[in-house]
């Protein structure tokens, strides 16, 4: 029996659109959808709310939990990772309040900045030994990366963890729909390339019958500036830099170091910019876990339609051989040439069974790749600082983010890294 393995399927909503996307695809019937998690708990209600579904669903798919991480991935075909290690309490909030006591402030902080390379640090030493695992009980299986931060844990799964994988993103799919929608637009019709790095992937170009729509687009979104909405931080940076970015304003708002500045507390207000977003939201979800839990995991009527979600159709087309193109995030293998090509990119890839084959993009105009690279000195750093166990590329990671190094002195960023590390504990693996 093909195994599927889902990779923190306490995530149940989450594993509720994949896994429901899976029962609902006639090609991957009769998988075995293993299950694995932590939290005991959260493991079993996954396991309770997809046996309801595979009822509804009328599935042949065979659900079953493990506790043993290892005899989950064993013989696996796929592998969805969806783990957050560390939490919302503790590590969310450590991510957000010492940085807060320096006076730098973020918004979601799981993809660059303080908040980021930190993530990124207590995330991969768990990925690296999936991987070890897999090495050894399911070597050739494709590895389906979920997790942020994206384009570093990607690429240290590529690059150090010997596993085929790549990192898929909502922010493609739903970026020309929803800017549309904002702009009364009609998206019948239209055609779109979309490029660059995950959560900073440019739409490069968008016609519809052979017209370019960006004189259009950038017309209406001028036109929005002059209220209230939240895509201002987006609408800017492209009329500033002549292109719209994949993903949304509150996270695009700390890449960059425009917008979120001690000295211009203005900016926060002018752009509405929802700073400590991230920890809002967790707060929320955990807030309405409690009534949701009981409509999801007890309801044995439930039911569920396949989602946009990538990972089904992209099961399928290896299945199938019947190809599926998707947004993916690779090793930039000579696909982008004017960015690094130790780099994590994003760019259109093709599904089938011979795997995933990526396109070839060529240059990005220069400011899109310059603005890319400074995230990408970021990444590249967190991950040095990761294989090496080394504290100064730790600072230097930090040193180099665009929104830390444009609010902190030198002295202020190196003292905040080692206030993060402290306050981490064993949540990190020991630097030197």
């Amino acid at each position: 029996m093909s195994k599927i393995t889902f990779l923190g399927a306490g995530s149940t909503v989450f594993a509720k659109n994949v896994l429901g996307d899976v029962m609902n695809t006639p090609a991957l019937q009769g998988f075995e959808l293993a299950l694995f998690d932590i939290d005991a708990q959260r493991l079993q209600d996954s396991e309770n709310m997809l046996n309801n579904l595979k009822k509804t669903a009328n599935s042949t798919c065979v659900v079953k939990a493990y506790s043993d991480r290892k005899e989950a991935l064993r013989g696996a075909k796929y592998v969805v990772n969806a783990i957050q290690v560390g939490g919302y309490d503790p590590c969310t909030i450590t991510d957000f309040e010492i940085p807060k006591k320096y006076g730098l402030r973020q918004t979601i902080a799981d993809t660059l900045g303080i908040g980021g390379i930190f993530r990124n640090l207590r995330t991969i030493p768990v990925m690296l030994d999936f991987a070890k695992d897999m090495r050894e009980v399911c070597p050739d299986a494709w590895f389906f990366n979920y997790t942020n931060p994206m384009a570093v844990l990607t690429n240290v799964m590529n690059t150090h963890g010997g596993i085929q994988t790549v990192g898929l993103c909502h922010s493609v799919q739903v970026c020309v729909p929803h800017m549309f929608k904002h702009l009364g637009l009609d998206t019948e019709g239209v055609k779109a390339k979309i490029a660059g790095i995950n959560h900073m992937a440019w739409l490069l170009e968008v016609s519809k019958d052979g017209v370019d729509l960006y004189p259009e687009i950038k017309r209406r979104a001028a036109e929005k500036q002059k209220e209230k909405h939240n895509d201002m931080v987006r609408y800017e940076l492209m009329l500033r830099f002549g292109y719209y970015v994949t993903e949304s304003s509150e996270h695009n708002a700390e890449y960059h170091p425009y917008f979120i500045k001690r000295n211009y507390p203005e900016l926060i207000e002018r752009f509405n910019i929802p700073l400590d977003e991230y920890p809002r939201r967790c707060v929320n979800q955990i807030e309405r876990w409690k009534t949701m839990r009981e409509e999801l995991v007890n309801d044995r009527n439930l039911t569920h339609v396949r989602s946009h979600e990538y990972a089904s159709y992209m099961m399928e087309a290896m299945e199938t051989n019947n190809p599926f193109k998707i947004g993916g995030n690779v090793m930039n293998t000579g696909l982008i040439t004017n960015l690094p090509k130790e780099a994590c990119v994003e760019v259109p890839c093709l599904v089938d069974r011979n795997g995933i084959t990526p396109t070839y993009v060529g240059d990005l105009p220069p400011q899109l790749a310059a603005l890319n690279r400074t995230n990408i000195n970021t990444q590249l750093l967190t991950i040095e600082a990761a294989m090496t166990r080394k504290k100064e590329h730790i600072y230097h990671a930090a040193l180099l983010d665009p929104h830390t190094a444009a609010e902190l002195s030198i002295d202020d960023i190196v003292a905040l890294c080692d206030d993060l590390i402290e306050a981490h504990g064993d949540w990190l693996p020991k630097f030197n």
